[in-house]
């Protein structure tokens, strides 16, 4: 349904992790390699990044491939840590910026890869949009970053078909679940890269096991939990 990355490291510029790979979001917003589920990621795009300590967002309900100020500027933004996201709207979802990852709580970057069903989500007024990832951001937020893992297994077991793969990060962490769709890591000497799938064809890409929470920390160190119930 959409695709997504996480950065934690050294500050780079946002289109170093974007733009410039050969098959970074730009490419994947119109030619996906993995993706099982969509063609294409024409529906909105958003970069989100921390400036010190603060959250920055740029979100857009256009394809990433025709954003030209975007990439004109993107060379002169630099983070230590940035979520990313290229959209493919579900059937009967709005197509609108806010609607668009990464969400955001003010201190936490939340990008969602995938689909639930939004009957099984509660009602809340910090939901950025009435998409089904903005309902989901939002109920992460509120249970809190620690309790990943358990909110996304809840919502599993709520919704059998849900598709629930999460990349979040606070400036200092990263964290992702894999449930339903594809995840890499790219450990580099700078940093640490989560994508949807990997930017090149670098052969240090490592793909992540289905039903897995990921914990990068800011010394690079990358975890991986089985979540509870997977084999």
């Amino acid at each position: 349904m959409c695709r997504h990355l996480g950065w934690l490291g050294e500050p780079v510029s946002i289109a170093s992790l974007v733009l410039d790979p050969p098959c970074g979001l730009r490419v994947q917003s119109y030619a996906p390699r993995r993706q099982k589920h969509g063609l294409i990621n024409a529906d909105g795009w958003g970069v989100g990044f921390f400036d010190r300590d603060e959250v920055r967002r740029w979100r857009s309900a256009s394809p990433l491939w025709g954003d030209v100020s975007f990439a004109s500027v993107s060379p002169a933004l630099r983070s230590n840590c940035v979520v990313a996201a290229v959209r493919s709207a579900t059937v009967g979802m709005p197509i609108e910026a806010s609607a668009s990852a990464p969400f955001s709580d003010g201190n936490w970057l939340l990008s969602h890869n995938g689909v639930v069903d939004r009957r099984v989500l509660p009602v809340s007024a910090a939901a950025e949009s009435t998409v089904d990832s903005a309902m989901l951001a939002a109920l992460i937020f509120e249970r809190g970053p620690e309790n990943l893992a358990d909110t996304i297994v809840d919502v599993g077991a709520a919704d059998p078909s849900a598709r629930l793969n999460i990349v979040m990060a606070n400036g200092s962490r990263l964290l992702a679940t894999t449930w339903g769709d594809s995840l890499s890591v790219l450990r580099r000497d700078d940093g640490v890269v989560l994508a949807s799938e990997p930017y090149d064809d670098h052969p240090d890409w490592e793909d992540i096991p289905d039903r897995h929470l990921v914990d990068v920390s800011s010394a690079g160190q990358v975890t991986m939990t089985p979540l509870k119930g997977s084999s």
